[in-house]
């Protein structure tokens, strides 16, 4: 398929700049894949999963990676930290073409510098001034949440439980799992009180994930690989709930990518002596893809030309998928990261 061909008009309008003022009160479309389309509301959900099916979530916590510093001379700068490299600089999305010294907050000092890679040239930041605090401690005194480019906003104190799932546990994301974002902690209850089985994995969110993909055919896309953690007990409760009839339920693409990644054999372990397979995993989901777990999927409504759209489309269908589309827009839907949800059954 062409890239082209997920390309789709949205009103501004729908754009979701803000989540919703109650997690669980979104909207919330079903999809069946061999049926008609519902429309609920979020806290629904429970209608739609049964005792024994087995619901899977991505435990991983956003950290705080904006940065905004300053310039000697002054001048703005704003970049988000995605991952450390091995000489201890720190890989960065930035979009200005300025090297040299950064401020930050609380006499926070970095260089910001070009070196070669793969795709032209990559931006590092490596920290200066910052004595003996660990990353943690400079992110919680110069950072704030990493929001979507769309979102033309300075994150605010709001962002900071918003743009985080109630459940998230293990630090290492540079952007939300957000399916996960319309989860209360009484829905989960509700749900697990009904018998519904939830289970935890991790996948730290990358810049892979949802940067639009730039090659005209999908053939020619690559990933980014990305940091996953499965424990090997959650791989037999899933073979245990196949076997007894009832549904695996993913939460979101990158739950999603972490189970298949490791059932399609498209990843690189890095051990699993105490329990838990630990690798990355580069799999591009798109149509064409066979799916080896998911029998379910919960997820937002994606930006054009992006990667989680095309695992959805995978999952359900092209044609399908973009019906459901038309119907969300007229339907007044909102978009996005804080946007509403859409159940593939």
């Amino acid at each position: 398929m062409k890239t082209a061909d997920f390309d789709f008009e949205l009103p501004d309008g729908l754009i979701a700049l803000r989540p919703a003022p109650v997690r669980d009160r979104s909207k919330l479309l079903i999809l069946r894949r061999d049926g008609p389309t519902e429309h609920r509301s979020f806290i629904n959900i429970t209608d739609y999963l049964d005792g024994g099916d087995l619901l899977i979530i991505n435990n991983t916590r956003v950290m705080p990676v904006r940065l905004i510093g300053s310039k000697p001379s002054g001048g703005r700068i704003d970049l988000i930290l995605v991952r450390e490299d091995a000489n201890g600089a720190w890989e960065v999305l930035y979009k200005g073409r300025y090297q040299g010294l950064v401020a930050f907050r609380g006499d926070v000092e970095a260089e910001l510098f070009e070196i070669p890679g793969v795709e032209g040239e990559t931006r590092r930041l490596r920290f200066r001034s910052a004595g003996d605090r660990h990353i943690s401690e400079i992110l919680e005194q110069c950072g704030s949440m990493p929001l979507p480019p769309y979102i033309k906003r300075t994150p605010d104190e709001d962002d900071i439980q918003r743009y985080q799932t109630v459940y998230a546990e293990k630090c290492g994301s540079i952007a939300a799992p957000t399916a996960g974002l319309h989860f209360t902690d009484d829905l989960l209850r509700s749900l697990s009180e009904k018998g519904v089985l939830i289970r935890g994995l991790t996948l730290h969110v990358g810049p892979g994930t949802f940067k639009p993909i730039k090659a005209d055919r999908l053939c020619d896309h690559s990933m980014q690989s990305e940091y996953f953690e499965i424990e090997s007990s959650l791989l037999n409760e899933i073979d245990r709930t196949k076997k007894a009839g009832k549904r695996v339920i993913t939460v979101g693409t990158t739950a999603t990518r972490a189970l298949e990644g490791f059932m399609s054999d498209r990843y690189e372990a890095w051990g699993n002596g105490d329990g838990i397979i630990r690798g990355t995993t580069d799999i591009f989901i798109h149509p064409g893809h066979e799916f080896r777990v998911v029998d379910a999927l919960l997820t937002n409504f994606h930006l054009p030309r992006s990667t989680p759209l095309m695992l959805a489309a995978a999952f359900c269908g092209f044609r399908k998928l973009m019906e459901a589309y038309d119907e969300a827009i007229a339907g007044g839907y909102r978009f996005f990261s804080y946007g509403d949800a859409m159940l593939i059954l």
